[in-house]
């Protein structure tokens, strides 16, 4: 079995030791079973002259146990001179936090990309030394940044101004009410390297319980993908972020928002759609709390979504593919 995961976010990247897990089951049993995830890549950006793709990092430190598991983000046993010295030069963004085990990944990541090489090779390169058990793929290797439109209220003379997506997420922590998202570069970025093969190879696709605004839409805004995605042969499973209306992690509600969507599991699943009608979703999978929830033309199933633990989150992943038919 080929799984194929469209993920972002810390979200994601926990699902995704749950679904390697299985697939690691499933191999044991008989059934030689790969997972390939499509990474957004909306949150990349350039800071103190480095490429940082911080949702590709997060994946990659998880599946290796290397994630700083109590922040959500970075490494495991970070130490943090040169943002320290930074601050005393007073460079900017002083907002944005680079450790130095962190740096070291961007280093060779900005000097590949400045050689010449695409960010999927670039990505397989620096998965060799963390061995993370799945094919780790950007959802394109143009460049793609979510950019949010935020008002100005203390400047007349312009009543909108837009900053890049990690600005509004991490200085402003979400504070600034968002008018609207824009995927900048996504009319003209095109899936990368293996991501169309992957999904018309799969026997099943899942949507992560990622922020649907932030960290799967970019991915479905590149170019072509969306529509791979409809004409799959793979029945395709959502996984609902929205437990008892409130996000699972992060600011999902604050994003839902900005776009005109309720902060619950029901309304989620039916911006997504039914495949049926040009949508995405055969099957949607909610936790208990949000079982009465219908999304017309999807077959919605409810079960325990907390991923409170590795045994857990993979319980979850079986569940989803249990939608699909798969056993």
């Amino acid at each position: 079995m080929h799984i194929v995961v469209l993920a972002g976010g810390i979200g994601g990247a926990r699902f995704l030791t749950g679904v390697r897990e299985v697939a690691r089951e499933r191999t044991a049993a008989g059934d030689p079973s790969t997972v390939t995830a499509v990474v957004n890549v909306g949150d990349d950006v350039t800071m103190h002259g480095l490429r940082i793709c911080p949702d590709l990092d997060s994946v990659m430190y998880t599946l290796a146990g290397a994630a700083d598991a109590e922040r959500g983000w970075g490494r495991a046993g970070e130490t943090w001179v040169i943002k320290e010295e930074l601050a005393r030069y007073g460079a900017e963004p002083s907002w944005f936090g680079l450790g130095d085990k962190d740096i070291a990944t961007h280093l060779v990541r900005t000097r590949m990309l400045a050689a010449g090489h695409p960010l999927s090779a670039v990505v397989a390169a620096l998965c060799t030394r963390w061995e993370t058990g799945i094919t780790l793929l950007p959802a394109s290797d143009d460049r793609l940044e979510t950019h949010v439109v935020v008002a100005s209220d203390d400047r007349p003379d312009e009543p909108e101004r837009v900053i890049h997506f990690q600005e509004w997420w991490v200085r402003y922590r979400a504070g600034l009410p968002a008018e609207r998202f824009v995927f900048v570069g996504a009319d003209s970025a095109k899936p990368a390297a293996g991501v169309l093969e992957a999904i018309a190879d799969a026997d099943v696709i899942l949507l992560a319980p990622s922020n649907p605004v932030v960290s799967i839409a970019p991915i479905l805004a590149v170019a072509g993908l969306r529509d791979a995605l409809v004409s799959a042969p793979a029945k395709i499973v959502g996984i609902s972020p929205i437990i008892g209306g409130s996000p699972v992690r992060g600011m999902a509600d604050k994003c839902l928002a900005a776009i005109g969507v309720a902060c619950d599991a029901q309304a989620v699943g039916a911006m997504y759609g039914a495949r049926a009608d040009g949508g995405l979703l055969d099957a949607w999978l909610v936790d208990d709390a949000d079982g009465a929830a219908t999304v017309p033309g999807v077959d919605v199933q409810a079960g325990p979504l907390w991923m409170s633990d590795p045994a857990a989150t993979a319980t979850m992943v079986r569940r989803a593919l249990a939608l699909t038919g798969a056993r």
